[in-house]
């Protein structure tokens, strides 16, 4: 008898408890987790900010109004022997789309001809030498938006010599880097690289 009533017992409560856990299954399913739209909420960015974060864009118009260069860029990336690929004709530059674009966090690099063309035509980069420190440079994407750039200095590098500094930089700040040849006077040859060393401009007030 007694081993009858405790099995109605241990029956009763594996009952209740089957009822409680079901109840309880059926209420978060309903209603969700206690807390966790709030919490949801508060580490989900805004839909505005997931556009921004995702927002995806390409460079559009190199202007540098000193020169009155108001070139189209063209997306290019490496040749087939590995150097950085440039464009066919003399009025338009690269943009190196394997580095940051232009206004990201890192150094952009942009390369353009120099020199007279034999159908006459002048290089889009024939005058990036007439630079100085100061001067502006400005980048428009294909959202119409624009970027400025601020000139900081000029570097002359022989071909062979080390010039990851026109890659690279380690100061979390944004750079466009532009590059072109130089031609020898006397052998009429291209053998150095001039590279204008540019930082992002930063606007009073701006974050």
């Amino acid at each position: 008898m007694k081993l009858k009533n405790s099995l109605r017992w241990s029956l009763f409560f594996i009952n209740v408890i089957v009822i409680i856990f079901f109840s309880l299954l059926i209420f978060f399913l309903a209603f969700g987790v206690p807390g966790q739209s709030s919490y949801t909420k508060a580490i989900s960015p805004t839909s505005s900010k997931i556009t921004q974060e995702v927002r995806i864009w390409l460079p559009l118009r190199l202007k540098i109004s000193k020169l009155k260069i108001d070139a189209p860029i063209k997306s290019l990336g490496l040749t087939h022997d590995g150097a950085m690929d440039v464009t066919k004709g003399p009025y338009d530059v690269a943009w190196f789309n394997l580095w940051p674009r232009p206004g990201e966090k890192g150094s952009a690099v942009m390369a353009g001809h120099y020199g007279i063309w034999k159908n006459g035509a002048v290089s889009v980069f024939n005058k990036l030498n007439t630079l100085v420190t100061g001067d502006k440079i400005s980048v428009l994407d294909d959202k119409g938006v624009m970027i400025s750039f601020i000139v900081r200095k000029s570097k002359v590098y022989p071909l062979d010599a080390n010039a990851s500094d026109v890659f690279y930089s380690n100061d979390e700040k944004s750079h466009l880097n532009l590059i072109t040849c130089v031609q020898d006077k006397v052998s009429k040859k291209y053998t150095k690289r001039l590279v204008v060393f540019t930082d992002k401009e930063i606007l009073i007030g701006a974050k």
